[in-house]
């Protein structure tokens, strides 16, 4: 994958086919590391498939016999001096978190995340996304709950003018924060 925006959407669209209602995107930026978190409330996973989740030999798609997607996001965190960390409780839900050393050569770039953002929030609207980044003290933070409860609950907010609006509006908040990552 040419980018962290891929794994974020590999990830996230893992929580949606998990049934998850609410998927939590955060971002923190640190001095040295970069933290990308992705937790769900969906179907969650017993002890013997979370063993097997970094192994890209196994999958629990029936359309495809691997699954590259975790275990290509896991070496791309081990190249950076980073790692992954998966938690998962059947019936509860996942917690996924990958650190990244920030400056490493190996680091993928992080590609077009408020596009990312914003196409995942109206791409899946039956998910709350609560979307996060922080670094240091400055923080955003947006969820599709709050942009429904703003539009209103006859708006359909998988129109491309809503798309739109939210890459602008996250794109502007993430640069006045410096918090754009190349």
């Amino acid at each position: 994958m040419k980018d962290l925006t891929m794994h974020i959407v590999d990830i996230v669209q893992n929580s949606v086919r998990a049934e998850a209602e609410n998927v939590v995107l955060a971002i923190e930026i640190g001095e040295e590391m970069l933290s990308i978190k992705i937790i769900d409330d969906g179907c969650g996973m017993d002890a013997e498939t979370l063993e097997k989740v970094t192994d890209p030999f196994y999958t629990s798609r029936t359309t495809r016999k691997v699954g590259l997607g975790i275990p290509l996001m896991k070496q791309n965190a081990e190249l950076t001096g980073g790692e992954v960390k998966i938690a998962s409780i059947v019936g509860e839900g996942t917690e996924f978190e990958a650190t990244f050393g920030l400056t490493h050569w190996d680091r993928p770039p992080m590609g077009n995340l408020p596009e990312t953002v914003a196409m995942t929030m109206t791409g899946n609207p039956s998910v709350n996304l609560m979307f996060s980044c922080s670094k240091g003290e400055a923080s955003f933070a947006v969820s599709t709950a709050e942009v429904k409860e703003i539009l209103g609950d006859d708006v359909n907010i998988s129109q491309p003018k809503i798309t739109s609006f939210l890459k602008d509006m996250i794109a502007e908040n993430l640069k006045e924060l410096e918090m754009i990552i190349d």
